[in-house]
């Protein structure tokens, strides 16, 4: 459960971990597993059988996924996930308290509105992450999805979710060695830090015969 104290008290700035080189994964029992969802399963986009998987894990409250869900993600999206060429999921790797309350109020409703809330937070994420009361920023910027205080509060005390949305984050560090975000598996292969479109074409194109 997330409280205004923990919330108040954290920003994700402060809390990022090193940016450490670690080595790839390699196609077989490693990437079979992390295709694996967590206990409240992946929002897909794009087809089942599209040639390329991306996975992101990402924290709300992470300067650097946010400017890539600004600068990358749009042109992403457009070119490869809405055209059925890559299948993309992104994953919960909050680095705080904030971001993992964050987490559970896009996964609510049973995450009806995963990727409309999550793209909201992050192209607002200064209005809310980094400022003096960022729960009470957050609750008003919630209202804009349709949160009532009500729903808002009830959200953030559900043990349930907050429990899954960690289950998430914990599977990433010990098994897949996540330990940045954003960190990108790219059939199976991983990626870390913020990249740019042209980037993720290189590895994307080859994949995809493109």
């Amino acid at each position: 459960m997330i409280t205004r104290r923990d919330a108040l008290t954290l920003t994700g700035a402060a809390l990022l971990f090193p940016r450490l080189a670690l080595p790839a994964f390699a196609q077989g029992p490693a990437a079979d597993s992390l295709l694996q969802p967590g206990p409240l399963g992946d929002v897909w986009l794009g087809p089942a059988d599209a040639k390329c998987t991306i996975i992101e894990y990402a924290s709300m409250t992470c300067s650097h996924c946010a400017a890539f869900h600004k600068t990358t993600w749009p042109a992403l999206k457009e070119r490869w996930i809405d055209t059925g060429k890559v299948r993309f999921t992104l994953r919960e790797f909050p680095l705080d308290p904030l971001a993992t309350a964050a987490f559970m109020l896009a996964r609510a409703d049973n995450s009806a509105r995963y990727y409309p809330i999550t793209d909201l937070l992050f192209d607002q994420q200064a209005t809310w992450a980094f400022v003096p009361k960022p729960l009470d920023a957050l609750e008003q910027m919630m209202k804009q999805a349709g949160f009532s205080r009500e729903k808002f509060e009830a959200t953030l005390k559900d043990q349930k979710l907050y429990d899954a949305i960690n289950a998430v984050k914990e599977r990433g560090m010990t098994v897949f060695k996540v330990n940045s975000t954003p960190t990108f598996f790219i059939n199976g292969q991983k990626h870390q830090g913020e990249t740019s479109i042209d980037a993720m074409e290189k590895v994307i194109k080859p994949i995809v015969g493109a």
